[in-house]
């Protein structure tokens, strides 16, 4: 698989001093944390003798786009059970995943909440009994594990850590690997109450801007004057979300100038350009002309 060099970049904002994991510059298609919630689950795919990975996503899903792109790598054949009607299939996102091989099975809304149901995932496994199945999000053991990998020695001098919550599996693998001087903030993107009981960390919720895969002219504000003034692409449904949150915590004075902050970019970049097709967005063309 591919091999993890980690790369962050400083920035400043009012005189603190921000370092951002680049995740996103760990491949172009498997970016950010997607490649760590993979790693461990296609490696016991292969102990197991399986050749095919089936895993779920929604239409416009990072996790269904790098699984389709990851497997080929491997060897591995790849099936994606995707939430919705066959008529999304030539989304730029599904596109992708078609040409790296995947097989797309659309299901109803209905069948699709049945995704972590023991009786359904069983039917799966005696339809494919050749396959591994990978939780949407890679949010299992495995995929926390391999999120544990995420924070390395070369981090240990930040003292405040943020990073994205959806499934929740990247913020589950990262409390195992803090520093007892260390804090882990999560900017939970979708429009629910999370909650969390380990210590060293929080959940923030009031910064989902309308829920998942949902947007403010604010944010999209943020967004275009981030990219411009620090050449750092982001996605819509994540990083720009933690980015915000970030800054405007910095606004409020709300940290000691003398911490370190660190955030963790975790990548997602691949689904702007569905993104920008649903909402029909202009892209920030400065930025996705420039070297991220």
């Amino acid at each position: 698989m591919i091999s993890y060099s980690p790369i962050i970049h400083s920035i400043t904002y009012k005189g603190y001093r921000i370092g951002v994991l680049r995740l996103d510059l760990i491949h172009p298609e498997i970016s950010g944390n997607k490649w760590f919630k993979l790693r461990y689950n296609l490696e016991q795919a292969k102990k197991e003798n399986k050749d095919t990975i089936i895993t779920f996503g929604g239409a416009f899903s990072n996790h269904i786009a790098a699984t389709a792109v990851a497997c080929k790598l491997e060897d591995l054949k790849s099936i994606g059970i995707i939430r919705g009607e066959e008529t999304s299939a030539n989304n730029p996102t599904l596109s992708l995943a078609k040409q790296n091989g995947m097989e797309l099975l659309f299901v109803s809304r209905d069948e699709y909440s049945q995704k972590t149901d023991g009786g359904y995932l069983q039917r799966l496994r005696y339809m494919y009994p050749e396959a591994f199945v990978v939780p949407e999000g890679g949010d299992n053991r495995l995929g926390q594990k391999g999120c544990e990998e995420i924070l390395t020695e070369e981090m240990s001098g930040y003292a405040t850590i943020f990073c994205a919550y959806g499934t929740g599996t990247t913020f589950k693998g990262l409390t195992k690997s803090l520093l007892p001087s260390q804090q882990l903030i999560a900017v939970n993107v979708l429009k629910y109450e999370a909650r969390v009981s380990e210590p060293q960390t929080s959940i923030l919720n009031e910064y989902h801007f309308g829920g998942y895969a949902k947007h403010t002219d604010v944010l999209l504000d943020f967004k275009s004057w981030f990219e411009n003034e620090y050449q750092i692409s982001l996605d819509y449904v994540y990083t720009s979300k933690l980015f915000f949150a970030v800054f405007d915590l910095i606004n409020q004075n709300k940290f000691n100038k003398e911490e370190k902050i660190l955030i963790i970019h975790s990548g997602g970049l691949q689904g702007n350009k569905g993104y920008e097709e649903r909402y029909n967005l202009k892209p920030n063309r400065q930025v996705n002309d420039a070297q991220g």
